[in-house]
């Protein structure tokens, strides 16, 4: 049901934002045209590449995999066309900023012939691990930017407390970007459903939806949709008060619960999953229709693109080619984000594909990115602490960025950064303070102090591996102790059926003269 007074809590700082988000609602949400070539990087989520399974001048259908996990880290790739591998260059790509990858090029043929799917619509008898090794099979990785692979989030800890409350996150924070609320608006369906899917996967009981306030009939067309699904009982669709980043994921668990995220802890921790609609919405896609993730919605916004709008475009398309479909720009550029202003990634080329975190392109002109100032000192005014959504200090942590002394930022919890940008936004000394703190991450990650929770959520995830292999060794050694039981018994059988067929054939030999069997 939708619930109108659902009680919600605060997160520290914040900050209220133009919205910008009108703009590419306008236009009907329509679907790329198929470009004759798709560039698709090896890896396009946290963790390592798959093993790749194609070769140069390979003919391929469309949805066959490109790439194979070999564990919940790794998320394979699929062909979003049928078509012929070209083979691997490399390629422009968003992260670093600048820099290139190893891209499969797929060449398209226009056909569109798929591989033999095997949708399952009966989800709900399927055991959860089972919809877990589908899910990975299926591509699925955080859609809302993270990238981080879902089966490894939805297989979790086996010491961690047993997951109650499914958070799906359809909040979309950042001014400018629209792609969720388009979804929730054309495929409500496919969320709630998805959101059910994940739920017995994880084990939870609730779901709830975290929908932004101004968000209109969103939350009424959820409720209908939970309805009609039938998980009407189980859906709970919450709006959340407009104040930037209410989406992150954890101010939005704090928002919903008044609960927070232990410091070097996770959702998990307190019982909660948080995942976005977009990639509920392909999970259902993966199980249902047995369609592996291969395309995503993308805004195509900004002061400087001429007719903003929602493009379901498949992975590797460029970002040109879905300006291009937005009708173009209507004047210079200045910069062109990967994202939204406050916390999205400055972007050098527009040949940089599609991928499964993108969510928006943002062009930007002159006007929309000049300073009013130039860069000035820091005066110590305190209004980066004063909005910081982690309770941070970011002018301590700008301070020992700049003079490298990484083990005070590594003490004053850089990590815990979400890099949402409101520090930046309300500096009076126009000090670019996150680009400070990315840069001092990377320095550190050199340095190998890496994020506490990383090394604990990596620590984790290895000695589940080491159970697992344990596991499958135990199962091993007593499917062969019982195969070797079985042969055992029908060497003894076999021995039996010969005495036995001995005896008989004394029993029934030819009599001799005297009237008695022969032996």
């Amino acid at each position: 049901m939708l619930e109108v007074g659902h009680r919600l809590f605060r997160f520290p700082g914040g900050l209220k934002l133009e919205h910008h988000k009108r703009e590419s609602l306008v236009e009907p949400l329509l679907r790329l045209p198929l470009p004759e070539h798709l560039y698709l990087p090896l890896v396009q989520h946290q963790g390592p590449a798959g093993q790749l399974l194609v070769t140069p001048g390979q003919t391929v259908l469309k949805g066959q995999p490109l790439s194979r996990a070999r564990s919940d880290r790794e998320v394979p790739i699929h062909a979003p066309s049928s078509g012929r591998v070209v083979g691997q260059r490399r390629w422009p790509v968003s992260w670093p900023p600048g820099s290139e990858a190893d891209c499969i090029v797929l060449e398209t043929d226009a056909e569109e012939h798929w591989i033999e799917r095997h949708p399952r619509p009966d989800w709900a008898a399927i055991e959860p691990t089972e919809l877990i090794e589908m899910l990975r099979a299926g591509g699925l990785a955080g859609l809302g930017g993270a990238m981080f692979p879902t089966a490894a989030k939805l297989r979790g800890d086996w010491e961690a407390p047993g997951i109650h409350t499914l958070i799906l996150n359809g909040s979309e924070c950042e001014p400018w970007i629209s792609c969720d609320e388009s979804l929730m608006r054309g495929r409500p369906e496919a969320v709630i459903e998805g959101g059910l899917i994940l739920a017995r996967a994880l084990g939870a009981d609730e779901i709830v939806i975290g929908i932004e306030d101004l968000m209109g009939g969103v939350g009424r067309t959820l409720e209908r949709a939970a309805a009609e699904v039938g998980g009407a009982r189980q859906v709970r669709v919450v709006r959340v008060a407009r104040i930037y980043p209410e989406g992150g994921e954890r101010q939005l668990i704090q928002v919903l619960t008044g609960a927070e995220v232990p410091h070097d802890g996770l959702p998990q921790d307190l019982g909660l999953a948080c995942l976005n609609v977009a990639t509920a919405a392909t999970a259902r896609d993966i199980i249902v229709e047995g369609k592996p993730l291969i395309e995503r919605i993308v805004t195509v916004t900004g002061p400087a693109i001429t007719r903003p709008r929602n493009v379901i475009a498949p992975l590797g398309a460029s970002l040109s080619e879905l300006i291009a479909f937005a009708g173009g720009l209507k004047g210079p550029v200045e910069r062109l984000v990967l994202g939204g202003p406050m916390s999205g990634l400055p972007l050098t080329s527009d040949r940089i594909p599609v991928i499964k975190g993108s969510n928006c392109v943002l062009a930007l002109g002159p006007d929309d990115t000049r300073r009013s100032q130039p860069e000035m000192p820091c005066i110590n005014c305190g209004e980066c602490v004063r909005v910081c959504p982690a309770s941070l200090l970011p002018q301590q942590l700008f301070l020992a960025a700049r003079t490298e002394d990484h083990d005070e930022t590594a003490a004053l919890h850089l990590f815990d950064c979400i890099e949402c940008g409101c520090c930046a936004q309300v500096c009076p000394s126009h000090i670019p303070l996150v680009d400070w703190y990315r840069h001092e991450k990377g320095l550190l990650r050199e340095r190998g102090i890496e994020d506490g929770r990383a090394n604990r959520a990596r620590a984790r995830f290895e000695a589940r591996e080491h159970r697992l292999a344990a596991r499958e060794d135990q199962r091993r050694r007593k499917r062969e102790a019982r195969e070797q039981r079985l042969i055992q018994q029908a060497a003894a059988k076999s021995e039996v059926q010969a005495a036995l067929e001995r005896v008989r054939a004394r029993t029934d030999g030819p009599e001799d003269e005297q009237g008695d069997r022969t032996p």
